[in-house]
């Protein structure tokens, strides 16, 4: 009668705590997966808000640096007024007369002018390093929203963990005091029992407060204002298929941001010297005018001559000597090229090494799974058989307490194990993209 009463009292404290786990507990709070959070977190981040606004700013600077290729036109509007002293021109003998009046439209346009074509492979090069940390900033925010999301749904496991070995340890108690009562075991069990309940009261109030610490933390980075009344939805025992290593290489070879990044970024460098040397190069330009520029604003002078008339004009501009400024400048560029290219290999270097890295802890993350739900079934017999083998005075109090605690370590580590997975399975996205 005794073994029954008291198995049916662990099967009540187990059923409780499942069914204050269920999210039916929660239906006044906002709910969110991890597609939400991970939304939220983009609409909110400010780090990947100034990535993406530079990506647009480098945008802007390739469309003005292939503007400046083009021809381009304006209308020149101007009133110059000298002095008279007597004389047709006036004071200033450059003049024309002591009314000059220009209203004239002029096309410019470069013939050969390779530093100009340089600067805008060098903006379309810049821009691409800014789109892939652009993609960089997205998927380290990716990454640190799924860590402290699963997080919050670990810690809100291990609450409810606490909770039931809590209930586990009253329901023990109980028992202990009616055995005591029956003259069947020694008061030091009841008291052995009493400090295990304090203990697991206390444990629970920590995990609730963890609980509520990862609840911020998360907090910061989905809301613009303080908000604490939202959960996560569970779902760590959903577990995300691991790629083979040669799939996860060949995704990371294709689609990874810091590469491009710094491909790009060598790509720039060699721009840069070849707009570097273009000072060294002749530069031709043409200028087309169309207008007045006649002592009266009029079609025709006085004498009933024309006044609207046309002038083209081309410009040969040679560089001669500049002190070795432009030499010292293709210098300083080449330089910068030597330097990007070993951040490159450095890069590719260091995805090897992470790849590998990140791969293994995913990996070994993925089969302890397995073995940590194992631990736990185990566990949960043994404490089974344990009090069984206490009501029947086989087994000591001390042995009870012994495996209350292995259980609550194995429910504690398993919830750990799941989001260990979760979290090494975000960090090698980060180098390969979503898989």
């Amino acid at each position: 009668m005794r073994v029954h009463s008291l198995i049916a009292g662990v099967a009540l404290a187990v059923c409780g705590a499942q069914a204050q786990s269920q999210p039916g507990s929660n239906e006044s709070r906002l709910q969110l997966t991890l597609s939400d959070a991970i939304k939220r977190a983009k609409a909110n981040a400010q780090a990947l808000l100034a990535a993406n606004y530079a990506a647009q700013i480098a945008h802007e600077d390739t469309v003005q640096a292939k503007a400046a290729l083009l021809p381009s036109a304006n209308w020149f509007n101007q009133y110059i007024y000298t002095q008279p002293n007597g004389t047709p021109s006036g004071v200033f003998v450059p003049n024309d007369g002591p009314h000059v009046y220009f209203n004239q439209a002029n096309v410019h346009g470069d013939l050969f002018a390779p530093g100009k074509r340089a600067d805008y492979h060098r903006a379309e090069a810049a821009e691409a390093v800014a789109r892939a940390k652009a993609d960089i900033a997205v998927r380290g925010l990716n990454a640190t929203v799924t860590q402290d999301f699963y997080a919050l749904a670990a810690a809100a496991r291990k609450h409810a963990n606490a909770e039931q070995s809590q209930r586990e340890a009253e329901q023990f108690l109980d028992v202990t005091e009616k055995l005591e009562q029956g003259g069947e075991v020694a008061h030091s069990d009841v008291v052995t029992a009493q400090i295990l309940v304090e203990q697991r009261r206390r444990d629970t109030l920590e995990a609730g407060l963890a609980e509520e610490k990862a609840r911020l933390g998360l907090a910061v980075l989905l809301f613009p204002e303080f908000r604490q009344d939202f959960t996560v939805a569970d779902d760590l025992e959903t577990t995300t298929m691991l790629p083979d290593l040669a799939r996860i290489q060949s995704m990371a070879a294709t689609n990874n941001p810091d590469i491009r990044a710094a491909q790009a970024a060598v790509e720039q460098q060699r721009y840069e010297i070849k707009s570097a040397r273009s000072a060294l190069y002749p530069t031709l330009s043409f200028d087309y005018f169309f207008g007045i520029e006649a002592n009266q604003y009029a079609l025709h002078n006085p004498d009933g001559q024309n006044n609207l008339g046309s002038v083209a004009q081309a410009t040969l501009n040679i560089p001669i000597w500049t002190w070795g400024a432009a030499r010292s400048k293709v210098r300083q560029s080449e330089i910068r090229l030597r330097q990007a290219q070993a951040d490159l290999t450095f890069t590719q270097r260091e995805l090897l090494a992470n790849l590998n890295s990140f791969y293994r802890e995913a990996d070994l993350a993925s089969t302890q799974i397995g073995s940590l739900r194992r631990s736990l079934d185990l566990s949960n017999e043994s404490l089974q058989l344990i009090l069984l083998r206490y009501q029947a005075g086989e087994s000591t109090v001390l042995e009870v307490k012994d495996a209350q605690t292995t259980l609550t370590q194995a429910r504690d580590a398993f919830s750990d194990g799941l989001v260990r997975y979760r979290v090494a399975i975000a960090a090698l996205q980060t180098l390969t993209g979503a898989f």
